[in-house]
């Protein structure tokens, strides 16, 4: 686990790229099989990859979207599972940046 900084955190694909690639993968990983795999791909691959996580004091992390979600991932966006699984993995992730930089144990 890696000591948490918050004005590291400023420069966080400098200081923490490792711990921030760990908690995507981990989310996904969680996700992997339970939901349609084509969906969870395409927000990988096509939202996840241009999202933004920021760190917003007391523990608790907030990844932030890129503009327009849907239409990046086309006809995806149509699945009845798209919002579940986009707002199910962002859950995740949020919670493996706790995990990652200790603050939150029962993760």
């Amino acid at each position: 686990m890696t000591e948490f900084d918050t004005e590291k955190f400023e420069e966080k694909y400098v200081y923490y790229f490792e711990e921030l690639e760990t908690a995507y993968s981990e989310a996904y990983q969680q996700l992997h099989g339970r939901y349609d795999s084509t969906i969870l791909k395409a927000i990988d691959r096509q939202v996840l990859s241009e999202s933004e996580p920021f760190y917003q004091g007391d523990g608790k992390f907030r990844v932030e979207l890129p503009e327009n979600p849907r239409e990046r991932v086309g006809s995806v966006s149509e699945h009845e599972q798209f919002d579940t699984v986009l707002e199910t993995l962002v859950d995740r992730i949020e919670a493996e940046l706790r995990k990652q930089f200790e603050f939150d144990e029962t993760e």
